[in-house]
């Protein structure tokens, strides 16, 4: 049997601009629609068809992929890349204009605050109707209904109609349901977007145990530390294409280059390997591939450094901060205490060694800055960002360093 339960080849979806959006019907809706169905259809050949003009948008084209048994994946990418028109499609509530996507399993979504919650019912039968949907018995509901009910923290109003609740309740018993149920395949698209810091907490906490229980995950979040704490690959969509579905580091790192986390100075780099000016070339880690560390490792950082005239004096600056923008460490040396006196125009070699970092695996910005001084006094700036990624384990995501110690533990003081 296949691992492969997610198959998706070349898949595109494409929307008329200003078309009015199809409302969510309900049964009765339903119902009345099929009795009057052949009339409608009788109508409609008799009178004009419609027409098919007005502007269209391609919100997928060509995407292709296939995940695996137990891959937790997170699909990332900029607001209006597609990420949520995928899962949409994934979840078969939209179908798509051309391609075609298999899935093999029993899938649970959380797309949009409620999404297949009926809003006239409680939340109590809301939870039996969508275990209902993903083809569980009431046996196995009845089982998990009470777990279900204290993680979402609504016992009191379960009972109640959802079109009651607020959002936060809303959301945190659409969670608890498309989680307990156990769904071979989860999609969960922002679920981190609502909600407290607890609740945020508790969710990714859930999805790591449907992880690590060896169901398929397909996770959409613009919160890379949550992407990188659950997920095991990486898919990047932009313009509604897949640019990247390498490691998940790479991804990351590509995603932070779209949004422009390191492209305010990243022109810099190729002017200086044209010889357009003073600057930093691109940065190396000798021995290592890519611009990956291990956590808790020595490392040597490289970089060319171009000149355009005659100095006579130069700073230069190392700064680390993480992708909140916390300034890690600020490390500045003068051209004298370098060797240096009067610097003139050419290429120079610059390498750091760092020390083992006490840092928590994550996405850092590497910030490379010179300070060139005239005879004069005057002063210029020159500076470029690279992204540094420390890979590694660590359980405690609340902090910045994460410090390898030795435990002792002593009875009566013996420690």
């Amino acid at each position: 049997m296949s691992d492969v339960v997610i198959e998706v080849q070349g898949l595109g979806k494409r929307y008329r601009i200003g078309a009015r959006p199809e409302r969510y019907r309900t049964l009765r809706d339903t119902v009345m629609r099929i009795g009057t169905r052949p009339l409608d259809l009788f109508r409609a050949g008799r009178g004009p068809r419609p027409r098919s003009g007005g502007q269209t948008i391609w919100a997928l084209r060509g995407v292709s992929f296939a995940v695996r048994r137990g891959d937790v994946v997170g699909l990332i990418g900029r607001n209006g890349a597609g990420k949520s028109t995928l899962l949409k499609v994934l979840s078969r509530i939209t179908e798509p204009t051309e391609g075609s996507a298999a899935i093999h399993g029993r899938v649970g979504s959380l797309l949009e605050v409620g999404t297949g919650f009926h809003n006239e019912l409680s939340g109590r039968e809301n939870i039996y109707l969508n275990g209902s949907i993903l083809g569980m018995k009431k046996r196995e509901i009845e089982q998990k209904f009470d777990e279900i009910v204290s993680f979402a923290e609504v016992e009191k109003f379960i009972d109640t109609p959802v079109k009651y609740y607020s959002s936060g309740m809303y959301v945190r018993l659409a969670f608890a349901v498309a989680a307990h149920l156990e769904p071979e395949i989860l999609l969960v698209d922002e679920v981190l977007a609502v909600g407290d810091a607890a609740f945020q907490k508790k969710c990714l906490g859930k999805i790591g145990e449907v992880a690590h229980a060896g169901r398929t995950v397909l996770f959409v979040s613009h919160n890379m530390g949550a992407v990188r704490s659950l997920c095991t690959r990486g898919i990047l969509l932009d313009g509604g294409s897949i640019t990247e579905a390498e490691s998940l580091a790479s991804c990351i790192e590509s995603y932070y280059r779209l949004i422009g986390v390191f492209a305010a100075d990243g022109d810099r780099a190729a002017e200086a390997h044209l010889g357009n000016g003073s600057g930093f070339g691109l940065i190396a880690l000798p021995g290592r591939q890519g611009t990956t560390v291990a956590q808790g490792e020595a490392f040597d950082v490289s970089t060319e450094f171009r000149l355009d005239q005659n100095i006579s004096g130069l700073s230069l600056y190392c700064i680390l901060d993480d992708m909140q923008g916390r300034r890690i460490c600020h490390i500045r040396e003068e051209s004298p205490h370098l060797g240096l006196g009067a610097v003139d125009v050419g290429a120079y070699a610059i390498a750091v060694r760092f020390p083992p970092l006490w840092l928590n695996p994550g996405l850092y910005s590497l910030y490379f800055k010179a300070t060139l001084w005239s005879d004069s006094g005057s002063a210029r700036h020159v500076s470029e960002r690279f992204p540094l990624d420390v890979s590694g384990r660590s359980s405690m995501k609340d902090s910045v360093l994460h410090p390898t110690v030795v435990w002792t533990v002593g009875k009566d003081g013996s420690a």
